[in-house]
């Protein structure tokens, strides 16, 4: 397929790609506002958790570093 011939049929490579596209939204079932909202609660704690586990790991080991240096210097 020459470069004349890409660019020739790209209208009708385009149109059949949208219309794919549209066909394939159809399919899709979206979640509801309840579904999204209880999602979107789990997501926040779940974040607010790892945070919180995280800061204090991070403090632990920042502690048990500076033991471990203090002793060597």
């Amino acid at each position: 397929m020459s470069f004349l011939e890409k660019v020739v049929g790209l209208p009708q490579r385009l149109s059949t790609f949208a219309a794919d596209v549209k066909s394939e939204l159809k399919k899709v079932t979206w979640p509801s506002k309840k579904e999204i909202y209880g999602t979107t609660i789990v997501v926040i704690v779940t974040v607010f958790f790892f945070g919180v586990y995280l800061f204090v790991v991070d403090s632990g080991l920042q502690v048990v570093i500076k033991r471990v240096f203090n002793m060597f210097l």
